[in-house]
């Protein structure tokens, strides 16, 4: 087990058998620049180009931990960046889920979809990228079982996402400088929390 991963169960951050078995087999080395690669396996935020950032481990931890995925579900991706989430999550779904992976830089995208297919997911179906506004969600694939955004919304939570979130579903996102945890009760009924105290980049929005 890497000392990063190690690291992270220890002080109680990685709990989650899917999620600790995804970040041994996927390496973030393949998801940051050829300069960064000896930082890859530090506990930071680093950049990947385009004014955007590979998020922190800890973070990126404590935000799938909340997001709670499972082996078969459709998850979608906001702000996929360099693809590492993706990978993740599509690895912890396997064969019978989904990810719909939705970055705005097409520049990005490009170099995302090519990190994650490093692990064959493209190839074999269960990853899907494409060059949209994140606001606005992916609604000819909808309903999800998980959304997770990351960037972060300006103010509020981008209504298309709740409303392409199914009942029953998860999403985490930013909201400024919390991490936001929601769960959709009914159609218009959601409950929230909310976890101060964290750092992103703005989700960028094409209007």
């Amino acid at each position: 087990m890497s000392k990063l991963t190690n690291d992270l169960i220890r002080f109680g951050y990685l709990e989650t058998d899917a999620i600790i078995e995804a970040f041994e087999r996927i390496n973030r080395i393949e998801f940051v620049r050829k300069e960064m690669e000896l930082q890859a396996n530090v506990d930071v935020a680093l950049p990947i180009g385009c004014g955007q950032t590979i998020s922190q481990p800890l973070v990126v931890v404590f935000m799938l931990e909340l997001l709670d995925p499972q082996e078969g579900q459709k998850i979608m991706d906001v702000g996929s960046g360099s693809g590492w989430t993706t990978a993740l999550l599509s690895d912890i779904v396997g064969q019978k889920g989904k990810i719909i992976s939705l970055e705005i830089i097409e520049e990005l995208l490009k170099v995302g979809e090519k990190n994650v297919d490093k692990f064959g997911f493209v190839k074999n179906g269960i990853a899907e990228f494409y060059n949209v506004d994140g606001n606005d969600g992916f609604p000819t694939q909808a309903p999800y079982d998980r959304i997770l955004v990351s960037a972060s919304a300006a103010c509020k939570i981008p209504p298309a996402l709740k409303e392409q979130l199914a009942v029953g579903g998860k999403m985490v996102l930013p909201v400024q400088n919390s991490i936001v945890y929601i769960e959709k009760i009914s159609k218009d009924n959601f409950f929230e929390e909310k976890f101060p105290g964290f750092t992103f980049v703005p989700l960028i929005s094409s209007r």
